[in-house]
């Protein structure tokens, strides 16, 4: 009997090869860049994909404070969060978190991005971001992504 070449093939976790990408997020567009940083945390680049396994590859990004939001989103957007207390929902503009912690901007809209799951999460480890241009995986040799 011929073997089918449309055949789906998946591939076991201990079998992904890896590889490590660097982004700048100097002048980039928030939701553009998270979307393909998501991607490729995710796996989806790699022919190999299979969606119920991590075959992501590992993303570093740098110059977190300087990414753009096009509009007034800076100002007028509101981001939500929960503390799980009874009236505990807390409200922040994108600008009041680049203020206090610039990587917390870019974390929240990753991990929007990824499965709500421990998949998910397992995912989000994968990703470093730094507020300045350096960073402490230059021994990976990280590949420009965008």
């Amino acid at each position: 009997m011929k073997s089918r070449s449309y055949s789906t093939v998946s591939v076991a976790e201990k079998d992904v090869k890896r590889n490590w990408f660097i982004v700048d997020a100097e002048g980039k567009t928030l939701g553009r860049m998270v979307s393909k940083v998501a991607s490729v945390l995710r796996g989806k680049h790699k022919p190999t994909f299979t969606p119920n396994a991590d075959t992501g590859d590992f993303v570093i990004i740098v110059n977190s404070a300087k990414v753009r939001l096009t509009g007034k989103k800076m100002t007028d957007r509101p981001l939500v969060r929960y503390t799980g207390n009874p009236g505990g929902q807390r409200f922040t503009t994108p600008k009041e978190l680049i203020e206090k912690n610039p990587n917390k901007l870019i974390e929240h809209a990753v991990k929007g991005m990824l499965p709500k799951s421990s998949l998910g999460r397992k995912m989000f480890g994968k990703l470093f971001v730094y507020e300045g241009s350096e960073h402490p995986h230059s021994a990976q040799k990280p590949k420009q992504l965008i």
